[in-house]
């Protein structure tokens, strides 16, 4: 199955917009090498179609979830109790790190498994709660 993914380059690690297309295991593959590196970030779609987006953002342990479902709708995911909800985490987006609160914090391997499913069904709505943001 061919999914479009642009994601953290591992030597730089500097996000590369660039968008490739690839099959599934070359995007794992991306991700492994992220997770080697300790963070990363990743933007998965459809190549079919320009919407949803779903974005991972991860540093160790820790993961945030977001869903683009067009230009102007951004959502976070709910978080799995990973980190208390009143504790903060920092991941990075794109280049930058942002900081969010456990109600949106996962487990970096239960996140992966959430864009897993989603590159075989393109649906958000059952990865679990979804917060518009």
């Amino acid at each position: 199955m061919s999914v479009m993914w642009a994601a953290t380059s591992p030597e730089s690690g500097m996000f590369h917009p660039v968008e490739s297309r690839s099959e599934v295991k070359d995007l794992s593959d991306r991700f492994n090498d992220l997770r080697s590196c300790g963070q990363g970030y990743l933007e998965v779609r459809s190549p079919d179609m320009e919407f949803p987006v779903l974005i991972l953002a991860f540093r160790d342990n820790h993961a945030v979830v977001h869903l683009m479902s067009d230009t102007e709708r951004m959502s976070l995911l709910g978080g799995d109790g990973t980190v208390p909800s009143g504790a903060e985490v920092e991941v990075p987006i794109m280049d930058e790190p942002a900081v969010f609160t456990g109600n949106f914090v996962l487990d970096t391997d239960r996140a992966w498994e959430l864009v897993h499913d989603f590159t075989h069904t393109w649906a958000a709505g059952p990865l679990g709660e979804w917060c518009e943001w």
